[in-house]
């Protein structure tokens, strides 16, 4: 990045200018303040080796380096998905399920904008690419379309495809029945150790991130995600049933009334595509969660 005495060089006040929008692009993109500022970093290295004068549009060019490189980013995470990725999860609004209809509750309406940054993590690169750039930073589809390598027609479909995906996130009407029982489902198999009822449940790609003390892990793909679920039994089914963040989910203490963890599932088309699981001490501990029951 440039430091303090370069600010004089044209190029790196130009540079300057755009550093916020280029961080909130990436970091919409990837959901990492510190791969953010790493994908940033970069984006100036190779604008430093560039002649600008062959740049026509400074903003245009460094938010397709900006994106051509979250791209890249994202894409080693579905190679790697078991390693650790993230610098946290986002903060978590828990409300309690204690009614039998959520969208009338005023404090989980205000914490379903929240979903949107739980879905992000659900969609593929290119659909996450194409969504954030177009929908968040109006970037052109052509111009979307050449960072992905496809057409313009594409690059549209896959916004749509995501946009679909966001909408049925963030609609307080989506946390209903259906998918209350679709949860409690998962969590009834899980208890029992159930895989094939777990199988069932799960959608193919589904995405488990796990905020544990040792750093967020993913796991992708539903023999992987059922296999955890039948291993861990009973303990990921003690708790109460709650809103994380706009989507069903569930909270549960230790006997001594600490937070034990925190899990948020989106429901899609009756199965489930992404879990959301919190179990590190020291966040739960920041968060304000309800008190255990007595």
């Amino acid at each position: 990045m440039p430091d303090s005495t370069s600010f004089r060089d044209p190029m790196a006040e130009a540079f300057e200018s755009q550093r916020g929008r280029l961080l909130a692009v990436a970091h919409r993109m990837l959901g990492s303040h510190a791969d953010a500022e790493d994908v940033v970093q970069e984006a100036w290295l190779r604008l430093s080796r560039q002649n600008t004068a062959s740049i026509d549009n400074l903003a245009g060019w460094l938010t397709t380096v900006v994106g051509r490189i979250s791209l890249d980013v994202l894409r080693s995470r579905r190679t790697r998905p078991e390693a650790p990725y993230d610098d946290g999860l986002p903060d978590l609004v828990v409300v309690l399920d204690e009614g039998p209809a959520p969208e009338d509750d005023a404090v989980l309406a205000d914490s379903v904008g929240l979903a949107l940054l739980v879905v992000l993590d659900s969609l593929g690169p290119s659909e996450r690419l194409a969504f954030v750039l177009h929908d968040l930073f109006a970037v052109p589809f052509e111009e979307i379309g050449k960072i992905l390598g496809k057409s313009t027609a594409a690059a549209k479909m896959l916004a749509s495809r995501a946009r679909g995906k966001v909408r049925a996130a963030e609609r307080p009407t989506g946390v209903g029945r259906e998918q209350r029982e679709v949860v409690q489902a998962f969590l009834a198999a899980a208890r029992r150790g159930d895989f094939q009822e777990l199988l069932r449940v799960l959608d193919p790609e589904v995405r488990l991130t796990l905020d544990a003390p040792g750093g967020v892990v993913v796991t992708l793909g539903a023999t992987k995600v059922a296999a955890g679920a039948q291993l861990a039994g009973g303990a990921a089914t003690r708790g109460r049933a709650a809103f994380v963040n706009g989507l069903p989910g569930v909270i549960s203490w230790r006997e001594d009334g600490t937070p034990l963890s925190v899990v948020a599932f989106h429901v899609l088309d009756r199965r489930i595509t992404a879990i959301t699981a919190m179990v590190d001490p020291a966040k739960l501990a920041l968060l304000d969660l309800p008190a255990a029951p007595a």
